[in-house]
């Protein structure tokens, strides 16, 4: 089975709750508390793609405060020493769902060495799945991976210690629409998730910046508790209504950054040109 939950999707479970109706502040005392209450074992959405608009400052919290056999579901899992990467090295991540291995040498390791779950899927398909959790949508239909073993099944989930193979991928529903061939593919919902935004305002409501934004509104959208770092933090209406990417109904917890907490942003690969004479 897909790392898919089922049962009311986010934005339902809000509402339910009452917050469309009564949304005082939602920002925290701190990243520490923001994170408190994720259990071992939780399903985790991750925004950012490389380190490029990663949650460190909640990272970093969720790696004190100690859950272990996390089920993350992020673009990538950081690099090592950075990141996600830091929850690889600490041993805390027992599955993830994923676009790549990219440059986390880690990540290939505890894959190839079996202490690790990897469900690769195509980047695109990814954010609609993250997205469709969110929205209440239990699955779609996607050309994406159709011919491949994204259809047929048989990539490798899992191996052991001797590098064999002991969990693989399932089969696919497919179905032809307009003469397409397409695979089904199941939304994500999440327990939890941890974005990074450039403006938030006491109620939630998030603007990012540039590049920034990738993967963090669709994992946002995919928790049933989302927890956003914020790099500055303004009252309510402060925000122009067409300036906001992700609505405050999609955010329960907002962490105000420091400015060196959000000055702190590393590159993931720094490439220049000698200096000219």
């Amino acid at each position: 089975m897909s790392d898919t939950v089922s049962g009311e999707h986010p934005q339902a479970q809000r509402e339910a709750a009452g917050f469309a109706a009564h949304n005082p502040s939602k920002v925290v005392a701190d990243a520490a508390a923001a994170v408190a209450d994720i259990p071992a074992g939780a399903r985790v959405a991750v925004g950012g793609f490389g380190l490029c608009g990663i949650p460190s400052v909640l990272i970093d919290a969720l790696l004190a405060q100690g859950a272990d056999g996390l089920k993350v579901v992020s673009n990538n899992c950081g690099v090592d020493g950075t990141g996600l990467g830091l929850l690889l090295e600490g041993g805390r991540i027992d599955r993830i769902t994923a676009s790549y291995v990219g440059e986390n040498k880690e990540f290939a390791r505890q894959y190839l060495s079996g202490e690790l779950t990897v469900e690769l899927t195509p980047q695109g398909t990814l954010a609609e799945r993250l997205r469709a959790g969110g929205a209440g949508v239990g699955a779609f239909f996607t050309p994406s991976g159709v011919g491949t073993p994204i259809q047929h099944g048989g990539l490798p989930w899992r191996h052991d210690a001797d590098g064999n193979v002991v969990e693989e991928s399932p089969a696919k529903e497919s179905r032809v629409f307009d003469g397409r061939e397409m695979v089904l593919e199941e939304g994500i919902v999440s327990d939890f998730a941890l974005v990074r935004a450039s403006v938030v305002d006491t109620r939630g409501n998030c603007r990012f910046h540039a590049a920034a934004r990738n993967f963090n509104p669709e994992a946002a959208m995919s928790g049933r508790i989302t927890i956003v770092e914020a790099e500055k933090v303004v009252e309510a209406g402060e925000i122009a209504p067409d300036d906001i990417h992700l609505p405050g109904i999609f955010v329960d917890r907002v962490v105000a950054l420091t400015p060196e907490q959000a000055a702190d942003k590393n590159i993931e690969k720094r490439t220049t040109r000698p200096e000219e004479a």
